[in-house]
């Protein structure tokens, strides 16, 4: 049931809806999804057994072990921060651009085509040729 409360705080006078109902579970489980300390026996490089995994990472940290999917990767440094990348880009624009200046562009491309079958194909069909 809820009902109408008024609480003086500080000097002001605060109204606010209580509920004497508990409050709705939102699953069916008992309680919240709580992750346990506790594990079975495993035994760790040292040759001991541990049933406490805050122990057993412990352990494993302090023998310089790596849990997989725990470590932590090195962060991605960008293509353009890297040293070279100007100058390389700059050659490949170069390249380029003396290539178009004289005159040698494809008009159409395929990197899986490698004989130059479809490129002779293209260059009959601007022709005009009918084979």
């Amino acid at each position: 049931m809820r009902r109408w409360v008024e609480i003086e705080r500080e000097g002001r006078i605060i109204g606010m809806f209580v509920s004497d109902d508990p409050p709705v579970a939102r699953s069916s489980l008992p309680l919240p999804y709580v992750i346990s300390d506790t594990m079975d026996p495993t035994e760790q490089v040292d040759g001991k057994f541990y049933t406490s995994k805050s122990e057993f990472r412990a352990t494993g940290k302090a023998l310089g072990l790596i849990e997989v999917g725990n470590e932590k990767l090195p962060p991605r440094v960008r293509s353009s921060k890297q040293s070279g990348f100007k100058e390389k880009r700059r050659q490949i624009l170069k390249t380029a651009l003396e290539k178009v200046r004289a005159g040698h562009y494809e008009r159409r491309f395929d990197p899986n085509n490698s004989d130059g079958r479809q490129r002779a194909a293209a260059a009959a069909y601007d022709r005009g040729d009918d084979t």
